[in-house]
């Protein structure tokens, strides 16, 4: 007990540092706290984030799921973590603990000493302490109130009984979590008191929908305009604002009721003045209160609500009551059943037939037989599953985000083949005995032989590539391979927080290959080899059908959909499976594709992403997503896109000179831009400061008085209605002022980055010389853009007046004769926007200009972190979700391993923050008819081999011939080959099909064929690929 509160005391000490204390760490540390967890912050907020970096954690169980769960909460930043743990470490473990190494077992380290070092070092922010001493039934626990969080595994339900009570007990309750995996099934508990606040339920992004009308009526019913769907729920709350005519709306709250996607209803709005147009609202998040038990009464109350849907609620039931069982049974001969066994049979049929849940549910012989065999092994991909769940639970236990599981989960995720015999599952006394106790022997030889493919080697591949290690997929003393991982991505500052594999010293090196060897020092036995190249078309050369052949199952830990549907797309057309996944802050999906049986990811197509009509962006933005937008924009075309097109430029022209004698042949117009680029360019460091002077007028004073010129007030349509009103709104000028921050900001940003594409040094002094600008604004007025169909500019013609030529012109002629114009005057430097660095201005300038243009149409600006958000697009990220992710991948892995069943796949949608788990059966792959007799999948493709002499003609009636139905028409990609209806088609009849279609390296083509329609004058029919093989070989067959 003495370390065990020494320990306490340290940890204690290193807190009340404080702030001061966290600066200086990081300083020392050298690496900004803010960019590590910047993807985490746009899941938690800064509210949540400084409330979790001072609360402290106590963590009892170094198994498999202890060591998740502290993986998990250290990488979240958390300010103190106690890991707790008795036992020495085992060659078991190795296939369990992904930080414990095999010299750990041969010199029998306790296994707190062997993971406290490896869970410290995962953040440097984050306190970690150890201690190994007893935790039982007679240990003096004042000791846990040091703590605001208390979690519990491979602990005795009585232990954890006595521990909940005394955490319930205290003022404020310590929030107490209890969890284990027991084979294939797991649970998990949460006790955060009688009266636990949750500030945001669901963390949604709340959104502001404009108002179309509002009804004089009691109740009134609010209109939403566009039929834009509000997406709120009766019983939530909104806020008004802008609202004209019924002003007494603005500023108040109203508790809505739902009538239809588009519409709802708020009270009593008859004595409240006539709408007039406008306003918008927004929802109103209400802090929640949760009533939690304690565990020993909430032991034997039957799950109402599961976190875990399937597709009969009874299943959550019946695992909970056989996991009861498993609890009396521990009781009762204080050990967990014998491995293969069947002696837990008859207790838990006794022990479930009590349980109150049995009254609604009846006993699961399967379920009960499973746990008996398996209960003493531990399936790491579960451990990784209900870990990420769990580790989300602390984090709402010390941040009030999220609404927190009430109070029980219990899950089974597979059930091993019951043809085995028990024998399978024995232990060998080697590193696989817990997942041999799971899935049996067999099952762990296939996984060592398997060839994998991952692409991609971010957070989910980093996890994936844990899960390998611990399963042993792809062992080279079995022939095995994780075939090949491939990333082209170095590693980054950000990518720390939740790509455990990687340390601070590992920046700016490969992803795969650093993951490779992290994954290795896990698991020596594996086999990888890593590359660092994209999967995409111009590497098919790489990644071709020889390649693909060698292969059993693909997995993809991808962060953007083309890819995605690229990678599919190959694996279809080479019959291989895919397992799919992607996270979206606590959100998460997996997706398993297996052949001939299942759907592929092209199969279905998310709705495309709505995208800001230019009109809207130019001149009249209505919400701060649209000022954002626009100030990344600008950043594109400045500092990217034009420097781009003026080096290119140059690249065609020898000299200005040479430009001059073009003049006397064709008009400049292409050319305009780039000589006005030319002689407009600054030289000094205090030019580029009047530029960006020049700008900051151009785009925040001119640009409103050019809109109220051609649009005043008071301007209206043609039906009477206002011009400016809602979404509409009318811009105010803004006139420069040094003394304000975001005028001085705005300037700063734009002068460096203007230095930094023309190659001059930049200086800090800036104030004298933006105070000594005087500028004379006799600008003439430009027509405005106000139609919503209106073509970007880089779509269509410049249009170039003389006078503008003749300026350009007389400009570059000034320049040549002052030889001012050098070979480096003709180049720029373009600039590629990069959010995470924040010393480069390149947020500095989008944050000051997105804000200054909020202010000028007097739109709430948005903060620096969600400006970085939008302007990055940066996808919010936790280690949390991407845990339980490809925890949930590598089940579905061993599932489509062991050849199982379409009824037993399943693919997965989870929302951690709800929290909800929804586990559904993939879509089964859909058949087309063609004839009574034939009809085809996406999984099918017919093959036709030819010769050098094979002609179109030929092909086609070896299709009618080998398939029994009438070609009409061929097509190869973009190239029709034959359609009777064009002109000269019928002669290409005779012509060969290598002079048709040239082969590729694959030495065949896959052709798009569609056939003749039962009845006449109906449309042709599609049909298969059709893959010609010009060889008169099969692909495979030469693989």
């Amino acid at each position: 007990m003495n370390q065990l509160f020494k320990c306490i005391s340290n940890c204690r000490s290193w807190g009340r540092r404080g702030a001061a204390g966290l600066a200086r760490a990081c300083s020392l540390v050298g690496l900004g706290f803010e960019s590590r967890l910047g993807r985490q912050r746009y899941v938690l907020g800064d509210s949540a984030m400084h409330r979790m970096a001072q609360s402290y954690v106590f963590l009892s169980g170094l198994g498999g799921l202890g060591v998740e769960i502290a993986k998990n909460i250290v990488l979240a930043g958390v300010k103190a973590v106690t890991l707790h743990d008795t036992k020495q470490c085992e060659t078991w473990d190795l296939g369990t603990n992904f930080f414990i190494r095999e010299e750990d077992v041969l010199s029998q380290r306790k296994r707190v000493e062997a993971v406290h070092p490896r869970v410290a070092e995962l953040n440097p922010y984050v306190q970690v302490g150890k201690s190994s001493c007893v935790l039982d039934e007679n240990t003096d626990l004042s000791f846990l109130r040091t703590y605001q969080c208390v979690i519990l595994t491979e602990a005795s339900l009585s232990l954890q009984k006595k521990i909940n009570n005394f955490c319930h007990s205290q003022s404020p309750p310590i929030k107490f979590i209890s969890c284990d995996v027991f084979g294939v099934c797991a649970r998990v508990f949460c006790d955060f008191g009688d009266a636990f606040e949750v500030s945001d339920p669901t963390g949604e992004e709340p959104k502001q929908v404009f108002i179309q009308n509002i009804t004089q009526d009691n109740p009134g019913v609010v209109m939403c305009m566009d039929n834009r769907t509000h997406g709120l729920q009766t019983g939530q709350s909104v806020l008004f604002r802008e609202v004209y005519g019924m002003t007494e709306l603005n500023g108040t709250c109203r508790q809505v009721t739902v009538l239809t996607p588009y519409s709802f209803t708020i009270g009593d709005t008859s004595g409240m003045q006539a709408y007039a147009h406008g306003g918008f609202f927004v929802q109103v998040k209400i802090p929640q209160t949760c009533c939690f038990v304690s565990e020993q009464p909430s032991l034997f109350v039957c799950i109402s609500q599961p976190c875990f849907v399937c597709f009969s609620p009874k299943v959550p039931l019946q695992i909970h009551a056989t996991l009861l069982a498993l609890d009396s049974f521990q009781q009762q001969h204080h050990r967990l059943p014998n491995t293969g066994g069947s002696q837990f049979d008859s207790v838990a049929r006794l022990q479930v037939g009590r349980c109150p849940c049995a009254r609604q549910v009846s006993i699961d012989q399967d379920l009960v037989r499973t746990l008996s065999r398996t209960a003493g092994g531990c399936l790491a991909p579960l451990c990784a599953a209900v870990g990420g769940i769990a580790s989300q639970e602390v984090l709402k236990a010390l941040t009030g985000k999220f609404t927190p599981l009430q109070q029980w989960v219990s899950e089974a995720v597979i059930r091993p083949l019951q043809c085995l015999a028990a024998e399978e599952f024995f232990p060998k006394g080697d590193r696989y005995d817990a997942l041999r106790a799971c899935i049996g022997d067999t099952m762990c030889h296939k996984l060592h032989r398997l060839r994998v493919f991952m692409v991609g080697c971010g957070a989910i591949g980093c996890e994936m590539l844990k899960n390998f290690a611990l399963l042993g997929v792809g062992l080279a003393d079995h022939s095995g391979e994780v075939g090949h991982i491939t990333d082209p991505d170095l590693i980054e500052k950000s990518n720390l927080n939740r790509q455990f594999l990687f340390r601070p010293h590992h920046i700016q090196k490969p992803k795969s290959t650093t993951a490779a060897a992290a994954t290795q020092d896990i698991n020596p036995q594996l086999q990888i080899d890593a590359h660092l190249n994209k999967v995409c078309p111009a590497t098919e050369s790489i990644y071709n059908d020889r390649f693909y052949s060698r292969l059993h199952v693909v997995v993809t830990a991808l962060d953007n959909v083309e890819a995605r549907r690229y990678v599919d797309s190959r694996i279809v057309s080479n019959q291989k499976p895919l397992l799919d996944s992607g996270t979206m802050g606590t959100k998460g999906h997996t997706e398993v594709i297996v052949p001939n049986l299942t759907e592929s990811y092209n199969s279905h197509r998310d709705p495309p992403e709505e995208e800001i009509p230019f009109c809207t962006l130019k001149s009249f933005p209505a919400v701060t997503e649209h000022t954002i937008q626009w100030a990344r924009d600008k950043f594109e075309s400045a500092f990217s896109h034009k420097p781009s097109i003026y080096n290119m430029f140059w690249q065609t022209h020898s000299s200005a000179e040479s430009v001059l004698e073009v003049r006397g042949r064709k008009s400049l117009e292409g050319s305009f831009q780039v000589i006005k680029l030319l002689s407009r360019r600054p030289t000094h460091w205090e030019h580029c400061v009047t530029l960006a002077r020049i700008k900051f007028d151009k785009y925040f004073k001119r640009k409103a008085l050019q809109l109220l010129h051609s649009f005043p007030l008071d301007t209206r349509l043609k039906d009477g209605s206002l011009f400016w009103q809602s979404p509409k709104r009318p811009p105010s000028p803004i006139e420069f002022d040094l003394k304000d921050p975001l005028h001085y900001s705005f300037v700063v940003s734009a002068a460096r980055l203007f230095a930094e594409i023309y190659n001059i040094s930049y200086s800090e002094k800036v104030s004298r010389y933006i105070g000594a600008l005087s500028l004379k604004m006799k600008k003439k007025i430009v027509p405005v853009l106000t139609d919503e169909m209106a073509k970007k500019p880089d779509q269509t013609k410049l249009s170039v007046s003389s006078e503008e030529e003749r300026e350009a012109i007389a400009q570059l002629e000034r320049a040549i004769c002052t030889q001012a114009i050098t070979p480096d005057w003709l180049r720029m430097t373009p600039i590629l926007f990069e959010k995470d660095d924040d010393s480069n201005g390149h947020m500095d300038f989008v944050a000051s200009a997105s804000a200054l243009r909020a202010r000028m149409y007097s739109i709430e600006a948005a903060d620096r972190l969600k400006t970085k958000r939008i302007a990055g697009k940066i996808i919010p990220a936790i280690a949390t979700a991407t845990a339980s992710v490809a925890g949930l991948v590598a089940v579905e892995l061993i599932k489509v391993v062991g050849g199982y069943g379409f009824e037993s796949f399943k693919n997965c949608f989870f929302n951690l923050a709800i929290p909800v788990v929804v586990l559904t059966e993939p879509a089964n792959v859909k058949r087309t008819r063609i004839r009574d007799n034939i009809s085809f999948s996406i999984w099918d493709r017919w093959t036709i081999q030819g010769h050098e002499d094979f002609t179109l003609s030929d092909f086609m009636n070896a299709v009618r011939e080998k398939y029994g139905i009438e070609p009409t028409m061929v097509v190869h990609g973009v190239k029709m080959l034959y359609v009777p209806v064009m002109p000269g088609h019928s002669k290409r009849l005779k012509l060969t099909m290598q002079k048709l279609v040239k082969p590729s390296t694959e030495r065949y083509v896959d052709l798009t064929v569609s056939f003749a329609p039962e009845l006449e004058g109906d449309e042709d029919l599609p049909g298969p690929p059709v893959r010609y093989c010009f060889s008169g070989d099969k692909p495979e067959d030469r693989a």
